[in-house]
């Protein structure tokens, strides 16, 4: 969108007496293709395009999002949003944007949109491949290379106006075992903010392996019976939970309604001294790195607990305002059909001193979670409830047998200061998140750590 176009808009923003007018333009290319029953399944590609307009009144939100870029149209649609307000100018800054500042943060090798989707394919038979040869206990694999080409305009009424580019690819990968009887899958699904170049990168044999060997261990193993006991939590994709029960709460959009059992706790201890947890939006390449947020803030590693004590809240502008804390970068949203939220980035515990040898010799009767699986949490309350995909019986201080069918189950600030022991092998995973302003990527992780005590399900 050119500088005389957007200004018009803006333009109609403030005439309609809003304090704030945002224009968010998002072109995106997205490719797919999927690899199942030793077939392709299917192979797409396409390019969304749309432009979604945002009108602030205090921090009151107006949203609505078009495919249609026609500048009459834009105009009418800012005056049928705000007609429920008064026609008196906003009280906002006013500056009519300049020119485009471009960011692109991220290096990208090569570019996904000049590769073919067949050169994709002799990764997901290999994976495929890889998985079956291990037993003919393997009865469905399930292979995904996926990546988007996003090019993105941030427009405001403040005077902002830039460009930028973002790059996502992700392969994923199921296998499922069966004995006739009872049926497992294991998964691996590592993504990147990076191009074709990182499907180079990946040894799709070795996934195909690690998930095959996974399902069949589990599909092997007995149930765990439930009660509450000592986990070790292992590291990597372990980190969902502390990302949905504790991250959630930890951002504005859930601190300004008070519904987050973090409201009122900045500065206050939430966990022991040996755990710090940080979302940190710059790390080159990572799967839930940003140039800008999608408000155009620049990204920050935030400091949100530090050695037990809460420094931070994750922001967007209108949950910095409400709640009275800096912006982090944080305001993010799926595509432009969305209004702008404050979200995690890339969220995880940080690394500690602990070993997972010395955290294992102290659990007399408990669990192993090595693989975290899928689960759900009620924001409101922090309960969550996630199952173990790979998971072992600790005996005497020994990890002993394998274990399906656990579950762990409790209150995300309630475990906090139950965890005990941090480890040195930090790990982080890519991972999707669903909220308020749609599905993005994030990235969680975590080094293997002790949570003294938790509930955990079983048969």
């Amino acid at each position: 969108m050119d500088t005389l176009k957007a200004a018009r808009i803006l333009e109609a923003g403030r005439e309609c007496g809003a304090d704030f007018t945002e224009i968010f333009v998002e072109e995106t290319r997205h490719s797919s293709i999927a690899f199942s029953d030793k077939k392709v399944e299917t192979a797409t590609a396409g390019t969304d395009f749309g432009i979604g307009i945002r009108l602030i009144y205090g921090t009151d939100v107006l949203y609505a999002s078009t495919s249609n870029e026609e500048i009459e149209y834009l105009i009418g649609l800012i005056q049928k949003l705000s007609k429920t307000r008064p026609s008196s100018i906003g009280n906002g800054v006013f500056i009519l944007p300049d020119k485009s500042q471009k960011v692109n943060g991220q290096m990208i090798a090569l570019d996904p949109r000049t590769i073919s989707q067949s050169k994709k394919l002799p990764l997901l038979k290999q994976a495929d491949q890889s998985a079956r040869s291990l037993s003919s206990k393997i009865v469905q694999v399930n292979a995904r290379a996926f990546d988007s080409v996003s090019d993105i305009q941030i427009i405001n009424s403040e005077g902002l106006y830039l460009t930028d580019h973002r790059v996502h690819s992700r392969f994923t990968l199921s296998v499922t075992a069966s004995d006739g009887k009872e049926i497992f899958t294991g998964t691996e699904t590592p993504g990147a903010g990076r191009g074709f170049e990182f499907f180079e990168s990946l040894n799709t044999e070795d996934l195909g392996k690690s998930a095959g060997e996974r399902a069949l261990r589990m599909l092997d193993a007995g149930y765990i019976k439930g009660k509450k006991m000592p986990v070790i939590m292992g590291n990597g994709f372990g980190g969902v939970i502390f990302h949905e029960a504790c991250g959630h709460p930890l951002e504005t959009e859930a601190i300004r309604k008070k519904s987050s059992p973090f409201t009122d706790k900045m500065g206050k201890s939430i966990a022991q001294s040996c755990l710090t947890a940080i979302d940190d939006g710059t790390i080159p390449n990572s799967w839930g790195s940003i140039n800008v947020d999608d408000e155009g803030t620049p990204p920050q590693k935030t400091v949100l607990i530090e050695n037990g004590i809460l420094k931070n809240y994750l922001s967007d502008r209108i949950g910095a305002s409400e709640v009275g804390v800096p912006l982090t970068g944080s305001a993010r949203r799926e595509s432009y059909v969305y209004a702008p939220v404050s979200r995690m980035r890339n969220t995880y515990i940080a690394a500690g001193k602990d070993s997972l040898d010395a955290m294992i010799s102290t659990v007399e009767d408990g669990l192993y979670a090595l693989k975290m699986g899928g689960g759900s949490v009620n924001p409101a309350t922090g309960e969550f409830n996630f199952a173990v995909e790979e998971g072992y019986i600790i005996k005497s201080g020994k990890i002993t047998v394998p274990v399906r069918g656990a579950t762990l189950i409790g209150k995300g600030h309630e475990i906090l200061p139950m965890i005990s022991m941090v480890g040195s092998d930090l790990e982080i995973a890519a991972g999707m998140c669903g909220a308020a302003s749609g599905s993005i990527p994030v990235t969680v992780g975590q080094p293997s750590l002790k949570v003294d005590e938790i509930l955990v399900g079983g048969r």
